[in-house]
């Protein structure tokens, strides 16, 4: 699969980065495209090319900040903030691929996805499983946590 990601964070100096690189070292890994745009302190880099929207199959947008969705419509958004991506891009991309098969659309996808309202249905099994599955990836490889991220990144 091909996707095209946004990564973004208050500050845009480490974050941003790290989630970027996690994001396209782990759709490398797993063999799927990734074109990732970092909106950071310094602006806006690598920007997505209207090509590489067009192409995706899927948008990922792992942010603390407002990124418009303008450029991104008709396509399945999975939105995230930029620590799932840092901690988890397995996981971000797992929701994108997600995104692709169902059959609503990205806005309820990710509405679905959002613990405020998975958090009223105690009664569906889907949540229940959604809930214990995301809670196992949270640990994740340290190698790949974000003070293993920056102790490589500042030496």
């Amino acid at each position: 699969m091909k996707f095209a990601a946004v990564t973004s964070c208050p500050t845009g100096i480490a974050h941003s980065q790290m989630a970027a690189e996690n994001l396209a070292q782990t759709a490398t890994d797993l063999g799927h495209e990734i074109d990732v745009e970092v909106q950071g302190a310094m602006g806006q880099e690598n920007e997505l090319s209207s090509e590489a929207v067009a192409d995706a199959d899927a948008i990922i947008i792992a942010a603390d900040t407002s990124v418009s969705r303008d450029r991104f419509v008709d396509k399945p958004v999975v939105k995230a903030p930029v620590k799932d991506a840092v901690n988890d891009a397995e996981g971000l991309i797992d929701r994108a691929i997600e995104a692709t098969d169902g059959e609503m659309s990205a806005e309820t996808a990710a509405a679905t996805r959002e613990p405020s309202e998975t958090a009223g249905a105690p009664d569906s099994d889907a949540t229940d499983d959604g809930d214990s599955t995301a809670a196992s990836k949270r640990g994740g490889d340290p190698s790949k946590g974000l003070f293993a991220r920056l102790k490589r990144l500042l030496s």
